[in-house]
């Protein structure tokens, strides 16, 4: 269940940390695709607050007659949830497809006939703790170990998911439902399935721990209601720290993804008054695929169907809106909204995916999805999948072969693979599968062409050795040289200069940049590549940010503000300003953060009202999620800008309360601390999380800075040599461990940790600075020109590397 995980991340050059409510843990995958964990106390209470909402859906099924409810009076009304069984009653069809579907059995109460899981008193033992699964009365329960460490019984409220595994629900106090971190196996026998098994096997994990499935990261609430159900509202209370969480269904039902049904209703209840009824039959969205009769192959002929007119955006922002890596921005928007105006979408970087842009860790396939030229040509996710059922349209090859002539790709001249074996299945290879939650495989929906060429530079997979396990990627790009040609090599890839920007820094600036502007790329790979550049941003590219502010797609305005974010306020307010109008959510609140800083003094009043306002908006949206840590320290992060220094305090210790493990919260504390000249306080803060995580590169590292401020340079040497030493892929570690050395006199141990953080982070500027400075202090004239000139490599505008390299020239 882990839709959302815990992560933190820090930008280069900036000192705060940024969280990200789509952020996860650096720990094993709970729940690849949902979020989940609980207990029970209150048990009965908690049930018969979901009976009540349950009724209350029932109660709305019962359409009113024309008589009872005039359409005047409904049409000024907002539109309300009816109920899966108010919409069956014209859409039969429909609804016995649904019936029995995945979305149907998304959640369910636990009873005899949703429970597949043995409860024959099944004992599963897992790091010495032995669970049993028993039932008694029609009634489902668990012995295993509770939040306080004690082999306690738990009822099961719900079933979570029905195959190839299925969870369990069970109530706590507080509203809380937490999900089991021991899951069944409802796979045939045969393919090994009939078991109980732990979502994170190689990992004992504490019954204090967050991530215990009693913990944070294991509650329903937080992280999988708003995908399981219909018209949730997660009713988070952040003072008392309870949830009162409601649905009009349990499961993902028709208003999940048509929007709330009652004007609808009320349309077919009156359809017999002709000329009369509205256009969009009072649909709250209206979804019309038209997959049956969209594509069609060209008269003259041609191997690939074209549509015939664009589809509907809403048709793909329905999907979107649960099947993809994201935070949230908004509750309870109507279905069908664009995903930047409701959520905030990861981008394709580690771990979430490899450079090239392929699937690696859980990512719900939108971004995959987003990144192929089936999704730019107009393919929609109802041209491949029934909405109702969920079940392809066609088996096998068949449903490719709808828009890809067999003639020309179902056969061996297109796949060079014998007939009789593996290779031949399209998916095979332009869909490579991932396992998640241990069982849980799942197509990798980039529909990308395999480049073996491009996967052996980038230690990425490529589906011809993911197969061909004892053969190497240079193999597999000779065997495609001798089928195709070397044609398909010319094909746009991003990979090598993600790649570049995520291994060589600064020196993939200008070409990370290129990609962002590149309109052959789809837009989330140009966001990524824009959003890998922000730490490197220098002023002589100011104008391509500026241009990518102006770009049609929202992903990428998004990744441009943030271009532009390390510049001073003038820069910041000529850039952003004109974005706290757009027309989409999600820049509107990313131009609002980067101005929050910004006196008033210097916003004309019409600006700095509507500044104002937006980051009301934002703030109110954070306020939404507060369940989250990530989303306390956003907030906090915020309010440090807008001076609010001691609601920024709060927020930061909220997060701690959450999650006493949430490392960006300690560090930003103990900074705020410093800002407010109590950095006395600050240690202790840094001291208390160190204690929790001995090994966090991170807490090592702020304290030897505080350290360095406090005139203690051993103990700082001690504990930023400690950072350098736990995060070896972090070259600023590496780089202010250099520089303590060298200020205490130890210059020889500073060019051997600067030389070795070279070769791991080559081009990095500060360490390709400090070489330079250190080489010219020993004499080494040499080496210091070899290094000024990579310098010059990274940042061939700077003046004064220029005016260096010439110096070391004479």
């Amino acid at each position: 269940m882990s839709r959302r995980r815990r992560r933190v991340t820090g930008r280069r050059g900036r000192h705060r940390h940024e969280a990200s409510v789509t952020a996860s843990p650096d720990r094993p995958a709970v729940r690849a695709g949902l979020l989940r964990r609980p207990a029970a106390v209150g048990l009965f209470t908690a049930m018969l607050a979901v009976a009540a909402i349950v009724l209350a859906g029932y109660y709305l099924l019962a359409p009113r007659s024309p008589s009872e409810t005039p359409s005047s009076a409904v049409a000024s009304r907002p539109p309300t949830y009816v109920g899966a069984a108010a919409c069956g009653q014209c859409h039969q069809d429909q609804l016995k497809a649904w019936t029995g579907s995945h979305h149907d059995r998304a959640m369910q109460k636990a009873d005899g006939r949703t429970v597949v899981g043995d409860f024959n008193n099944a004992r599963f033992v897992h790091y010495g703790i032995e669970s049993t699964f028993y039932s008694r009365n029609g009634r489902y329960f668990v012995h295993t170990e509770g939040a306080d460490g004690a082999l306690t019984d738990f009822e099961i409220a719900y079933t979570f998911g029905v195959y190839p595994l299925q969870q369990y629900l069970i109530a706590f106090p507080g509203g809380r439902l937490q999900a089991l971190s021991i899951a069944w196996d409802s796979r045939p026998k045969v393919e090994g399935g009939q078991r109980w098994f732990h979502l994170i096997p190689d990992e004992e994990i504490a019954h204090d721990d967050p991530l215990h499935w009693t913990g944070l990261y294991q509650n329903w609430n937080l992280q999988c209601a708003e995908c399981h159900s219909t018209n949730l509202r997660k009713g988070y209370d952040a003072e008392a720290r309870i949830y009162r969480t409601t649905f009009s269904e349990i499961n993902v039902a028709c208003e999940a993804c048509h929007g709330p049904g009652s004007r609808h209703v009320t349309w077919a209840a009156q359809s017999s008054r002709r000329g009369q009824e509205p256009a969009d039959k009072g649909l709250a969205v209206h979804l019309q695929s038209r997959w049956d009769v969209a594509w069609r192959f060209a008269e003259q002929g041609g191997p690939i169907a074209r549509r015939d007119a664009p589809p509907d955006a809403a048709l793909m922002n329905v999907c979107a809106a649960c099947h993809a890596r994201r935070s949230t921005l908004a509750d309870g928007v109507p279905a069908g909204a664009p995903l930047e105006e409701t959520h905030r979408l990861a981008m394709l970087v580690p771990p979430g995916y490899h450079a090239d842009g392929q699937q690696r860790d859980e990512v719900y396939t939108w971004g995959s999805f987003l990144q192929s030229r089936m999704f730019r040509q107009g393919v929609t996710c109802m041209d491949c999948h029934e909405p109702h059922a969920l079940k392809l349209r066609a088996e096998g090859n068949a449903v490719c072969g709808r828009c890809h002539d067999p003639a020309a790709f179902d056969t061996p001249r297109h796949h060079f693979h014998s007939a009789s074996g593996k290779g031949t299945a399209c998916v095979d290879c332009h869909m490579p599968a991932q396992t998640y939650m241990i069982i849980d495989a799942r197509r990798d929906h980039g529909f990308r062409i395999p480049r073996p060429d491009v996967s052996g530079a980038i230690d990425a997979p490529n589906a011809c050795t993911t197969c061909h396990t004892t053969r190497d990627a240079g193999w597999a790009a000779s065997a495609m040289d001798g089928w195709y040609g070397s044609g398909w090599r010319k094909r746009p890839q991003h990979g090598l200069a993600v790649h570049a920007g995520l291994t060589q820094g600064a020196r993939a600036l200008p070409s990370l940049l290129e990609l962002a502007r590149d309109p052959a790329y789809a837009p989330v790979v140009r966001a990524t590549a824009a959003t890998i550049a922000q730490p490197h941003m220098r002023p002589a590219l100011l104008p391509l940010a500026r241009a990518l502010l102006r770009d049609p797609d929202p992903l990428v305005r998004i990744a441009a503000l943030g271009l532009v974010e390390p510049f001073p306020a003038a820069i910041r307010l000529e850039a952003a300003t004109a974005l706290l109008g757009d027309g989409v959510q999600g820049v509107r609140f990313e131009a609002a953060r980067l101005l929050a800083d910004i006196p008033d003094g210097q916003l004309p009043p019409a600006q700095r009202a509507i500044r104002d306002t937006v980051t009301n908006a934002y703030i109110a949206s954070l306020k939404e999620n507060l369940d989250w840590p990530a989303a306390n320290v956003t907030l906090g992060n915020l309010l440090v800008r807008q001076g609010r220094l001691f609601e920024a305090f709060q927020a930061y210790r909220q997060a701690l309360a959450l999650d006493s493990k949430f490392v960006g919260a300690y560090v930003n504390l103990a900074d705020l601390h410093r800002q407010e000249g109590t950095d006395i306080e600050g240690e202790k803060v840094l001291r208390r999380g160190l204690e929790l995580l001995p090994q966090s590169a991170e807490l090592h590292h702020a304290l030897g800075l505080r350290l360095v401020r406090a005139n203690d340079l051993p103990g700082a040497l001690r504990e930023l040599g400690e950072a350098a030493a736990s995060a070896p892929d972090n070259p600023r570690h590496a780089y202010v461990y250099a520089i303590a050395l060298h200020s205490a006199g130890r210059r020889q141990e500073a060019m051997a940790i600067l030389t070795d953080a070279d070769a791991r982070h080559p081009y990095d500027p500060d360490i390709l600075g400090a070489l330079v400075s250190l080489a010219r202090e020993q004499g080494a004239v040499g080496d210091a020109l070899r290094y000024a000139r990579l310098l010059l490599e990274v940042l061939p505008d700077d003046p004064g590397v220029s005016r260096l390299v010439r110096e070391l020239e004479r």
